[in-house]
């Protein structure tokens, strides 16, 4: 049990704290700064390196009473669903609760393949001070629980403004102490063209699994998304330029591997930079690189088409209290998505909150049967405990049909 799980394990780790999450033990995916602890990204780039003092995230959960247990592995820089090691690691029970990085949706789709939640909060809600990025404009610090109540006690103690992270808007924090008591999700809305690409039998069952919803008290509303193919054009444009700019510091002067051969700096750095990444965050780096000096045009066209994809979900979320639509494909396997291709056909339906920075939460399983895509409930900005309370219910339904 555990067996490739953990990237580093801390048994002797302790809360420094006791309030909101005391006796409870969590995880951080190895990009996720302790103090100590190799941090390693998953890359050679950083090999060796270990963080100086802990993540915001981090702080807050030990003065809150949690014990981190380890660090998961994790795909390299947080490009890929390696957070499966993360789901693993609470499926079995070694962790109660754990932190993943999301940049395409790695959490939500984590959770599908382990009959978890998996939950994405608002862009910005979460400090990311410490943590090892790649996609700023768009990550955030995702969770993986067994229960909505799980998750809302985390974030409770976590959410909120952090002076050293610039990039968090000074807004008003959802209440997570009870979700219970939050405002209720009158009507849900199902994108049409996000079903448009499943089996007849995938259809039924996701549409059975809705049922859960309608039952906890929601009106769902079949709603229409022409565009919602491009989220992944502009999500794959953007993410690869930040993640070719975020990835420009790790040269083997600092920290991380230096090639063993070279006989010069020119030729240090050169093959370095060749031999430190992996063949599947290579390419994305090249692309990234292409649309930044030469292609600079397609970049700008992805941000604008980026504005145009958030106003098209505000105007569906001011019809409707949240969005619905599939998780995954059914047979989703997250260690085949070893390519940028593959990736982002496996993140077809979690694309759209990370782009537009919307929170989201998936719910795998369910009456649908082994054919049920899962499914995922995105809210409106800072709507993400409501979104919790009504996964609460919905689950309730769930395990009571």
């Amino acid at each position: 049990m555990g067996s490739g799980v953990f990237a580093y394990r801390d048994e002797l780790s302790e809360a420094s704290g006791d309030g909101l999450l005391k006796g409870r033990t969590v995880s951080v995916q190895a990009n996720i700064s302790v103090a100590g602890w190799p941090t390693e990204a998953g890359s050679l780039a950083l090999k060796g390196f270990k963080a100086i003092e802990d993540a915001t995230v981090v702080k807050r959960m030990r003065d809150q009473g949690a014990r981190v247990a380890g660090s998961t592995r994790m795909s390299e820089l947080g490009l890929g669903l390696q957070g499966a090691a993360a789901a693993r690691a609470v499926a079995e029970g070694l962790v109660e609760i754990a932190l993943v990085t999301e940049h395409v949706g790695e959490a939500r789709l984590a959770a599908a393949g382990e009959g978890l939640i998996g939950y994405k909060p608002s862009y910005g809600l979460v400090s990311r001070y410490g943590l090892i990025g790649l996609t700023p404009s768009m990550e955030t610090i995702g969770l993986l629980a067994r229960s909505p109540s799980d998750i809302a006690g985390v974030m409770a103690a976590v959410a909120g403004s952090d002076e050293r992270d610039f990039s968090m808007p000074e807004e008003n924090v959802p209440d997570f102490l009870d979700i219970s008591r939050q405002p209720d999700i009158r009507t849900l809305g199902w994108i049409h063209e996000s079903v448009a690409c499943l089996e007849a039998d995938e259809l039924q069952a996701f549409q059975r699994r809705l049922e859960a919803f309608a039952e906890a008290g929601c009106t769902l509303v079949e709603m229409s998304l022409p565009d919602f193919g491009l989220f992944r054009t502009a999500h794959q444009v953007i993410g690869s330029v930040e993640a070719s700019s975020a990835a420009g510091k790790y040269d083997g002067v600092r920290f991380g591997y230096r090639t063993p051969s070279a006989k010069n700096w020119n030729e240090m750095y050169l093959k370095t930079r060749g031999e430190i990444f992996g063949p599947a965050i290579k390419p994305f780096l090249f692309q990234g690189a292409y649309y930044q000096f030469v292609k600079y045009g397609v970049f700008e066209k992805a941000c604008r088409l980026r504005s145009h994809l958030m106003r098209e979900m505000q105007r569906l979320l001011g019809a409707v209290d949240a969005l619905a639509m599939p998780a995954v494909r059914r047979n989703f396997d997250p260690f085949e998505a070893a390519t940028v291709p593959a990736l982002y056909d496996a993140a077809l339906f979690t694309v759209p909150a990370s782009l537009t920075g919307l929170p989201a939460l998936s719910l795998a399983g369910g009456p649908g049967g082994p054919a049920c895509p899962g499914v995922q409930i995105i809210g409106p900005r800072l709507g993400d405990a409501r979104l919790l309370a009504l996964a609460a219910r919905a689950s309730k339904k769930t395990k009571e049909s």
